[in-house]
């Protein structure tokens, strides 16, 4: 990524991408690339927007399937659900860092807005 100079990062959400995302994080900015995220806590290792499904939901809700098939549900019948909470979260702090403003109205509809 250092030697393309790519203008930003966008990471999607993936297991191995959340367990790496602090070194990720770290990466791009000390090469002074935006980071951009499906996963909404991005922000709180040093991505600038996150735009995504908060990750305790995601695993509040695995939980719920995990006990209804314990209980006895055949998999095949349970309905298959979406998401039905996106978080907006913002980091200031680190688009200050790497010169960028944010507009108000973005921060207006941000969910969290790191500081």
């Amino acid at each position: 990524m250092a030697k393309g100079s790519p203008n930003a990062l966008l990471v999607i959400n993936d297991a191995t991408i959340i367990d790496m995302r602090e070194r990720i994080a770290s990466l791009a900015l000390s090469h002074r690339i935006p980071v951009f995220s499906s996963i909404p806590e991005m922000t709180d290792v040093g991505g600038i927007v996150g735009y995504g499904t908060p990750r305790a939901d995601l695993y509040r809700r695995s939980a719920y399937y995990v006990k209804r098939i314990l209980d006895g549900a055949q998999p095949a019948d349970l309905a298959v659900e979406q998401p039905t909470r996106i978080e907006l979260s913002i980091d200031l702090k680190t688009a200050k860092a790497l010169g960028i403003t944010i507009p108000d109205t973005l921060l207006a509809r941000a969910d969290r807005v790191i500081e």
